[in-house]
């Protein structure tokens, strides 16, 4: 079963292997606890082909500086290290998942 990763400053590089999703959010933002359910689903989804991952932008703010996130949720598509695709605010299911596979 999948689960999204919770990623930090020190685990980050997960991310930067193969296709990753990295989802920025705040517990305090209603479009993000929108997203998080389409996530959780994302996450079973692609399981063993993506990484979904989670930055929580109040615990981890070096990490949204770092990769000019004013906003969120934004949404960051990874291949190999490289960001591919950007998505900011509540997207649909579809949106994202067709985001990813065109990474794969």
């Amino acid at each position: 079963m999948g689960k999204y990763i919770d990623l930090t400053a020190e685990n980050f590089n997960i991310a930067k292997e193969g296709v990753a999703l990295v989802d920025f959010w705040a517990p305090w933002c209603g479009p993000c606890r929108m997203l998080a359910p389409v996530i959780d689903e994302l996450a079973e989804e692609f399981d063993g082909k993506a990484k979904i991952c989670k930055v929580n932008t109040d615990e981890v703010q070096d990490l949204a500086v770092e990769y000019g996130v004013r906003s969120i949720p934004t949404l960051l598509f990874f291949k190999d290290g490289e960001i591919k695709e950007t998505l900011i605010g509540a997207q649909s299911k579809a949106a994202i998942a067709d985001k990813i596979n065109s990474l794969l």
